[in-house]
């Protein structure tokens, strides 16, 4: 777990006289669960985009597996690997579960078909498709058209999406908003079980989940990273503390 896969080196974002990001290094290593976390407003979204390749720096660069994308648009970095979920999500309300996750893993798979409806007779994307959705707890849901989904299944569905394209990193951007303590819990079994065969950056408010699966965790304040470490190394740093406001249970 030591060869880094994704590195920023001194990343920069201004709007106006805001600086969003501010001289941001950060590694995640290949095969860790990687956490960002900081209070609202710290520059979260901001980093988040830069790295996916929706937000171009000011400054700065990106390097993944070992190539600068820093001028790469999404698109191509999502081609190298970077797959980023819950944020924008491309679910298709009226196709079923299955069809969904059979089509993402068509766009990576160089089958050939003229119609959605091909992929439903291609019996290799059914059997990949089918073992993507058993992997989120989705097996039994895959007849079902995807506008009928709970939230928390639209979660899974999402989830199941960004794994079918195979990605070497898989950026969670908040997986947990918007769900209650069930739900949650059922999405903290599901990341849980992708770590060590998958990198996994975290960006989550939720503390309980974030020290649970992180390996690593970095916080940022104010546009800049001020500590990253393991789960004990951050509830230990006065630092860290005084910026979640020195609360006692807030770590």
């Amino acid at each position: 777990m030591n060869e880094i896969l994704l590195e920023t080196r001194g990343l920069a974002k201004r709007f106006g006289g805001l600086l969003a990001t501010d001289a941001v290094s950060l590694t995640i290593r290949r095969g860790e669960c990687h956490a960002l976390i900081g209070p609202n407003g710290a520059g979260k979204t901001t980093l988040v985009g830069q790295l996916a390749g929706t937000l171009a720096p000011d400054a700065g660069s990106v390097l993944f597996a070992g190539r600068d994308v820093t001028a790469y648009a999404a698109h191509k970095r999502a081609a190298l690997g970077l797959a980023r979920s819950f944020q924008i999500t491309s679910v298709l309300a009226g196709f079923s579960v299955e069809e969904n996750v059979a089509l993402a893993v068509q766009a990576v798979s160089g089958s050939s078909f003229r119609f959605w409806r091909r992929v439903a007779a291609e019996e290799e994307l059914s059997t990949r498709a089918l073992a993507v959705l058993r992997s989120v707890g989705l097996e039994r849901a895959g007849g079902r058209r995807a506008g009928e989904l709970s939230h928390g299944e639209h979660r899974q569905l999402e989830l199941a999406l960004a794994l079918a394209t195979r990605p070497q990193l898989l950026l969670l951007d908040e997986p947990m908003a918007g769900m209650g303590l069930e739900e949650s819990q059922t999405m903290v079994e599901l990341i849980a079980g992708l770590k060590g065969s998958h990198t996994l950056l975290l960006v989550e408010h939720d503390m309980d989940a974030v020290f649970r699966l992180a390996d690593r965790i970095s916080v940022l304040v104010a546009g800049r990273i001020i500590a990253s470490g393991t789960g004990d190394e951050i509830r230990a740093n006065p630092e860290v503390r005084s910026a979640y406001l020195g609360e006692e249970d807030a770590l």
